[in-house]
């Protein structure tokens, strides 16, 4: 069965920038498109990004465009959320997640396989 641990969040400055990875095991990465979703104190969870099973597709919700890059390696079996000019808004548990083959748009509910999380604070 995959699981799924995302690493790579912490403390930053408003327009500053970090890196979130998600490590895979388990299964063979590449059979899944990998999605980034957020959880903000008393906000309901939200989609941030999508990577399809080969990586030719990335998608953005209006709140990532333009500032965070998505990326994996296969071969590594690990997927990167590259974000920058980070914003007080952007604070919130960041989950990585998996479905097959390609992305299923932002329900929660269409993704099998969810990590633990890491928390993104960004400080004004």
């Amino acid at each position: 069965q995959l699981q799924l641990v995302e690493s790579g969040g912490g403390l930053v400055q408003a327009g500053g920038s970090l890196r979130l990875s998600c490590a895979a095991s388990g299964d063979t990465l590449h059979l899944y498109a990998i999605g980034w979703f957020r959880q903000a104190p008393g906000k309901e969870r939200e989609g941030v990004s999508c990577i399809n099973n080969s990586g030719g597709s990335t998608y953005y919700t209006d709140s990532a465009k333009g500032r965070f890059t998505m990326s994996r390696d296969n071969a590594k079996n690990t997927v990167f959320l590259q974000m920058n000019s980070l914003k007080p808004e952007d604070t919130a548990v960041y989950y990585c997640t998996a479905t097959s083959w390609y992305c299923a748009g932002y329900a929660p509910s269409a993704y099998d396989y969810w990590g633990q999380g890491t928390q993104v604070t960004v400080s004004s």
